[in-house]
């Protein structure tokens, strides 16, 4: 495989005495039930017989009775020794994934669809599980029984033992590969096709309003249906194929297992056995053959296992190397914004998302940046904090490019988005978030910055109320207030306000807005929005159409000189404040 090395062998060394030893219980669950076997036949032929002494009988009575015990034991522990450490394995597994993606949250988002994150934190991991409990674990023990069964066969006949390896090898080797090779190309595409409904459905549910309101529901379903339906398809050929095999593997089963009773017999009748173990040598090999018929199905489950490994490691190996925690050294306190005929395309398109953008920020100025979706309002954002970097001219941020940053990026830029997540826990915790460190004094502070003071305290537990999950305990204009307390309390020179009053009405709208350009006096505040309530209030207003700059200006210039702006302005204003009115009685 080709990242075996990097995934697989590294936790093979770190955990090699618990996994032989998971291996060695394997092992013996399957040894155990064969001596079961082995034991009940020969104290069948052993009874039939009728020997003159119970005391005959005694020994392989017990024998039963032990070996019936310990193999339920002995694989019960084979599975807690098994999954203990393969959960152990998964787990450092995880936290390696997400300290990669969790640093690099910008990055991901403007890089990667939400399905493939999806698919790679819950199918890839997942499968990497089954890489050691379906495959690597019954493959060694497989192997073992089968070499180690035609050892002990050998000391009776050689030649016979050859001929059992022969069949046995077709049962370890042949069909695996065989099964290997025909299910690559189909183990793939299935793989591929469930990416692809990951990605589907993660659109979906992110994007859901926008499929309704553009009228084309009817086409992601059909799409959704189409991909799921012939992965479906595929999914039944792979059955079918699963299940012809399966019985084609027990009669060959069935084939070995006459080949040994006709074999005992010749020897009992040759005096070289007894009678009584031609049962003991026929039903021993049950047992042991039910320990090599599932390597079939472990080895073709490599090719989605290679599969999901390319897609963590794609993501991993796309993401930008950390700054190995370098600072750039004193953050600068005033930084100004700046982009030089900036153009942008995502990979694979032709269209640029953006197309030679120039524009300066100085600390301070409040910028509003308007455009209908996908005028490149988004794109923008991404690169002034580092997400993106221009495919022609160049972004700066305080003299630096703003990825040079790293994660201090953070510590110049805060970001309130539609919807801030909120955690399950208590109103200032959450609001600490800003600044672990902060003071009692300076949470008071920020909650009366943002008006929220008289709210909160007139709960009956304050700052102690538990938000809930995702913060249902508040209403939207609530959460905001508390995630832009956060923002205050981090205290950056600059803050984006990505559509902060989506869903909110009218007057909390208002409310909310004169609220943060209050409370972040002195702060340069872009603003991304497609209202144009209160726009008057900034000091620079700009207008995207794709990807390209088409107005730019303040409020009093674009409503004396652009028609276009002045009609959107009264238009807005006027549905607004017909919702006023309405909402007044």
């Amino acid at each position: 495989m080709r990242y075996f090395s990097r995934y697989i062998r590294p936790y093979i060394k770190q955990y090699k005495w618990l996994m032989f030893f998971t291996i060695f219980l394997g092992v013996l669950t399957f040894l155990t039930a064969g001596a079961l076997q082995f034991t009940s036949g020969y104290l069948i032929t052993r009874a039939a017989e009728m020997p003159w002494n119970i005391l005959l009988l005694y020994i392989p009575i017990v024998g039963v009775r032990a070996f019936g015990i310990a193999r339920p034991v002995v694989r019960y522990l084979e599975r807690l020794f098994g999954h203990n450490t393969v959960l152990k394995i998964l787990s450092e597994m995880r936290v390696k994934l997400y300290d990669v993606l969790e640093p690099q949250a910008l990055f991901i988002r403007s890089r990667f669809q939400t399905g493939d994150l999806v698919g790679t934190l819950a199918d890839d991991i997942e499968h990497l599980q089954d890489t050691y409990i379906r495959t690597i674990f019954p493959t060694v023990v497989a192997l073992f029984l089968m070499f180690f069964s035609c050892s002990l066969l050998a000391i009776f006949d050689w030649r016979f033992a050859l001929w059992i390896f022969i069949c046995l090898t077709i049962i370890v080797i042949v069909y695996p590969l065989f099964s290997l090779y025909f299910l690559k190309k189909r183990q793939v595409e299935i793989k591929q096709k469930r990416n692809k409904l990951y990605q589907i459905f993660g659109d979906a549910v992110m994007g859901a309003s926008d499929w309704i309101i553009s009228g084309r529901k009817k086409e992601f379903v059909n799409q959704f249906m189409k991909i799921s339906r012939e992965n479906n398809l595929l999914e039944k050929k792979l059955t079918n194929w699963t299940h012809a095999r399966t019985f084609q593997l027990q009669v060959i089963a069935g084939l070995i297992l006459i080949f040994v009773g006709i074999w005992a017999g010749f020897e009992a009748a040759k005096g070289d056995i007894l009678p009584a173990y031609i049962a003991a040598f026929t039903l021993v090999t049950i047992p042991i053959l039910e320990g090599m018929i599932p390597t079939s199905d472990a080895l073709e489950k490599i090719p989605v296992y290679e599969e999901s490994l390319n897609r963590i490691a794609t993501i991993e190996n796309y993401l930008p190397q950390k700054q190995n925690d370098e600072k750039i050294g004193e953050l600068p306190k005033n930084p100004e914004l700046v982009l030089e005929h900036v153009t942008y395309y995502y990979e694979g398109s032709k269209l640029a998302a953006l197309k030679n953008i120039n524009l300066s920020i100085s600390q301070g100025e409040k910028i509003a940046i308007l455009g209908k979706s996908g005028a490149g309002k988004s794109t923008l954002i991404e690169m002034l904090v580092g997400a993106l970097t221009p495919t022609i001219g160049k972004v700066t941020l305080g003299n630096q490019s703003p990825e040079k940053y790293g994660e201090q990026i953070f510590d110049l830029v805060s970001i309130l988005n539609q919807k801030p997540y909120l955690f399950s826990t208590t109103v200032e915790n959450n609001i600490r978030l800003g600044k672990p460190d902060a003071t009692d004094a300076e949470i008071r502070e920020v909650i009366q910055k943002v008006k929220l003071d008289k709210y909160i305290y007139s709960l009956p537990k304050g700052l102690q109320t538990q938000m809930q999950e995702s913060g249902e305990r508040f209403s939207g204009g609530e959460r905001q207030r508390i995630a832009l307390a956060r923002i205050l309390l981090k205290n950056t020179p600059i803050v984006i306000l990505d559509e902060p009053t989506v869903g909110l009405d009218p007057i909390t709208e208002r409310d909310l807005l004169n609220t943060m350009f209050e409370s972040l006096a002195g702060k340069t505040i872009i603003l991304i929005t497609h209202h144009l309530v209160l726009l008057e209030k900034m000091d620079k207003i700009i207008f995207l159409e794709n990807g390209e700059i088409i107005m730019e200006g303040t409020h009093d210039e674009l409503m004396q000189l652009n028609e276009r702006y002045r009609k959107l302005y009264n238009m807005d204003s006027g549905i607004i404040e017909k919702e006023l009115i309405h909402l007044g009685k």
